[in-house]
């Protein structure tokens, strides 16, 4: 059982379900009951359709549905429809498809929201994906580097209504003292210290992240394909609790 200080970091935590099936999905669940959020994506998503956000909610568990929504303005303010109706937490859209789309989906998550009476989810918009480096930046035609633009399309989507943000470790410094403090950072590319760095290039660990502002981070294979997942996790609260005494 988890003291008060160790749940509220241990809540700052999203474990991303990086897996292939819903029985791979029941494993992490079942081998970490003290995480609260778990991310389902594309992958996962594709395999086990909506079914697979009611699992997760089964466990008493929030979910994250990382889907990166790029369409038409319609389009995706009808995918959040869906997406609000089954009761999710959080969802993310690529702020590059522009304005009127974010805005629409704002809009719609709102709505839903009031007429199905569910929570608004928190709608996360997606700057700059963190397995792109700059040159790679370059070679599909972006003039800025990933810190510039990062900050061009998250002030754009606030100003389209979103109130959350999801960006490398790297941007975070930036994006607190650029935007300032009521924004939400949702950050990828976590790795404490002892586990690789494997397929994301913009790196950093979780005290780091946790120390220069953000407010949650998003942890996959390090905790999910440890030897003892729940010792992983515990291993990365205590990491943050040692960072939040230092400072």
């Amino acid at each position: 059982m988890m003291n008060q200080n160790n749940l509220e970091l241990s809540r700052k935590i999203i474990i991303a379900l990086d897996v292939k099936n819903r029985d791979e999905a029941r494993k992490v669940l079942e081998s970490l009951p003290e995480a609260r959020i778990f991310k389902v994506g594309l992958e996962l998503y594709t395999a086990e359709g909506p079914a697979m956000i009611e699992l997760v909610k089964s466990y008493g568990k929030e979910v994250f549905l990382d889907l990166k929504l790029h369409d038409i303005p319609n389009t995706v303010a009808g995918a959040v429809r869906s997406a609000v109706r089954h009761g999710i937490s959080m969802l993310t859209l690529h702020t590059s498809g522009g304005r009127e789309m974010m805005s629409k989906a704002v809009e719609s998550a709102r709505e839903t929201a009031e007429k199905e009476g569910k929570p608004v989810p928190l709608l996360l918009g997606v700057t700059v994906l963190t397995s792109l480096s700059d040159s790679e930046l370059e070679e599909i035609g972006y003039r800025l580097d990933s810190k510039n633009q990062v900050l061009r399309l998250a002030r754009l989507a606030l100003d389209s209504g979103l109130k959350a943000i999801v960006c490398s470790p790297q941007e975070i410094e930036l994006l607190r003292s650029e935007l300032g403090s009521e924004i939400k950072l949702i950050t990828p590319g976590i790795r404490p210290a002892w586990a690789e760095a494997q397929d994301q290039k913009r790196i950093m660990t979780p005290a780091e992240a946790i120390s220069k502002g953000a407010d949650f981070l998003v942890i996959g294979r390090p905790i999910t394909r440890a030897p003892v997942p729940r010792e992983a996790f515990s291993r990365v609260v205590e990491e943050l609790k040692a960072s939040v005494k230092r400072t």
